[in-house]
């Protein structure tokens, strides 16, 4: 297994000072954003796109330094009911998939999207109860209408370019859950999977070494993200885990993100990297810095102090002791 990062912690630097500066913090891996949420402040896509000098020049500038590319992230919402949003988001994608085969990256990461409850809606409708059953049936056309033929056609084009989907579970979006994710690789075919990120699990109530259990039977986690979060119980007993209490209200929240190990000490990280390893995942781990009270670079830091120790390097080969 390798440690990376997701760089998008340091798109105020060039791309040059942010591949010296996570080198010399020991990071192996790099995810890249292209666009999205996440910007391209390091990969530009209609700049690297079809330009083979441009390719190889980025790609000498990752290699020379002893990193690789995890996965090319465009986090965003292709599913939006405002038709300009879902058009530009699924450019982003389409070219984003077009370039990690061009570069030889495996992964591309990025949300299911979510989509209105009608054709004719404004905003995204993302329903959080079975009753009254006007929910279950915008689930029912969300699922039959948008997101199986959407994502239907992006993993047999992903598969067309030797590339997986690795998408994020994340509230807010359709595919959120082991469950959700399972259900869309069901219908779509193996390219779908899972770039699982602990810190949205936790949130939502899910054990990530029990998450990580039912991915990996199926083979169905592409990238994993390190992040970190911490429950606070007093306030979700006021205002539950749908917590819409803005993210740097940290006092009055019911949960917020931490670094890793400020959340949950290092035994549970070590459970879920040997769950990961069990599992047969043996790719990046890659760190997100979202924390509220520490500057990235003290996160980014603290993160791979705990994560270092625990990180499972070497495969035992035949079990001698058998």
């Amino acid at each position: 297994m390798k440690l990376g990062v997701f760089t998008v912690l340091f798109s105020e630097k060039s791309l040059d000072d942010m591949l010296d500066h996570v080198a010399a913090k020991g990071i192996e891996g790099i995810e890249l954003g292209t666009g999205g949420y996440p910007g391209d402040a390091h990969c530009k896509v209609d700049e690297l796109l079809d330009n083979e000098q441009k390719q190889k020049d980025f790609m000498e500038k990752i290699s020379k330094r002893g990193l690789s590319i995890s996965a090319l992230s465009c986090h965003s919402n292709p599913l939006h009911p405002q038709k300009h949003i879902a058009s530009e988001a699924d450019s982003v994608f389409l070219k984003t998939v077009k370039l990690a085969k061009q570069l030889g990256v495996p992964v591309v990461n990025t949300f299911s999207g979510c989509p209105g409850d009608h054709e004719n809606a404004k905003y995204p409708n993302w329903p959080v109860s079975p009753w009254p059953n006007e929910y279950q049936e915008i689930v029912k056309w969300q699922w039959e209408e948008k997101i199986i033929p959407y994502w239907k056609e992006k993993a047999a084009f992903a598969q067309k370019h030797n590339v997986k989907i690795g998408l994020e579970l994340h509230g807010g979006f359709s595919v959120h859950t082991p469950a959700t994710l399972l259900r869309l690789r069901e219908a779509c075919g193996p390219a779908i999977g899972a770039n699982l990120d602990p810190s949205h699990m936790w949130w939502q109530g899910i054990d990530p070494v029990e998450s990580i259990k039912i991915l990996g039977r199926e083979n169905a986690i592409h990238h994993f993200h390190a992040k970190d979060t911490i429950i606070d119980q007093p306030n979700t007993n006021r205002n539950g885990l749908t917590d819409m209490t803005p993210y740097n209200d940290m006092q009055n929240r019911s949960w917020y993100f931490r670094t890793v190990g400020f959340g949950h000490d290092s035994k549970v990280w070590a459970d879920i990297i040997s769950t990961l390893r069990l599992y047969g995942y043996d790719y990046v781990v890659s760190i997100e810095h979202e924390d509220g009270l520490m500057s990235i670079d003290e996160g980014f830091t603290k993160a791979i102090q705990t994560l270092k120790p625990v990180m499972v390097k070497e495969s035992i080969g035949e079990m001698w002791w058998t």
